[in-house]
């Protein structure tokens, strides 16, 4: 009888169970790198003056309050004039790299106007953007700070020219018998430089009490006046006292038809005349019967 040969066994070969766990590790990793290069959006380049408080994978970029994005770099140009600070929009955000964005960095603020950037003393500055509406871009000059608010939807903005800027700052109330009905939004040299530009915007139930004809006069800080029967000392409200202020008055008579969005007037440095005894009839829209903002044909932020 002839004896039967033994079987030969054989093994698939295995993995050394000491490599599961790096290849799972490996396979994870490579996984939360690809979803985060496909959440990525495009990466933009801002010019800064100064960037004090930006820092490089721990300063965000912020609209309407969400994080939009993450500064990836920050450094000065090969010229050392200016700083470079590289962000990386979300995916989502992309659609904020247009040319007309302005961007600035958020820091604490405290003034007579009130606080702002607040948050900042505890999570650090960040940078914030308005958003712009030309075509794709990715370098932008950043500004030194917030732009005015283009509030479109909340009044009529209107353009003031005037030889000097006096004490009005961005914020400065716009008063009507001394009420507030509006605020400065911006101011700038004209292209000639012999004036100043200033644009203001009065709030929606107010705008029909600007026509054609109106007049505008500063009444920032403190005005005296010496006569026969002795001194006059007008003093403002507190708040037009330290961020200066204007005020307008619509002369009696035919009443001139609403002043449209961006018309020029003259800022006087005092009161018209008798423009204090101006008394013409001009109806105030509530918020419940507000007539709608007016249509813009654009941004216009100046006209020279």
């Amino acid at each position: 009888m002839k004896a039967t040969d033994n079987p030969k066994v054989t093994r698939a070969p295995s993995l050394p169970l000491v490599w599961v766990v790096p290849l799972l590790a490996l396979a994870i990793g490579s996984w939360m790198i690809l979803r985060e290069y496909l959440n990525h959006g495009p990466e933009i380049t801002i010019e800064f003056a100064n960037a004090a408080g930006v820092v490089a994978g721990k300063t965000v970029l912020e609209y309407k309050g969400v994080t939009v994005g993450e500064v990836q770099n920050v450094e000065l140009d090969k010229d050392l004039k200016v700083v470079e600070v590289r962000v990386r929009l979300n995916k989502d955000a992309a659609a904020l790299a247009r040319e007309g964005a302005e961007f600035w960095i958020v820091h604490p603020e405290i003034g007579l106007s009130g606080v702002s950037g607040l948050e900042t003393l505890v999570t650090g500055a960040y940078l914030a953007i308005q958003p712009g509406l030309g075509p794709p871009a990715s370098e932008f000059k950043g500004k030194e700070q917030a732009p005015p608010p283009l509030n479109k939807e909340l009044g009529r903005a209107f353009l003031l020219q005037s030889n000097k800027l006096g004490s009005l700052t961005t914020g400065a109330p716009v008063e009507f018998r001394e009420m507030k009905v509006g605020e400065v939004e911006a101011s700038q040299l004209s292209d000639d430089s012999t004036r100043v530009l200033i644009r203001i915007r009065v709030y929606t139930p107010y705008v029909d009490l600007v026509r054609t004809n109106t007049q505008f006069w500063n009444v920032g800080g403190l005005s005296l006046k010496l006569g026969l029967l002795g001194a006059q000392i007008n003093t403002p409200s507190i708040e037009s006292l330290f961020q200066g202020g204007i005020a307008f008055a619509t002369p009696d008579g035919d009443l001139a038809p609403p002043a449209l969005d961006n018309t020029q007037f003259i800022l006087n440095n005092e009161a018209p005349g008798d423009a204090l005894k101006w008394q013409p009839k001009i109806p105030v829209h509530t918020p419940e019967n507000a007539p709608p903002p007016p249509i813009h044909s654009g941004q216009i932020p100046f006209v020279h």
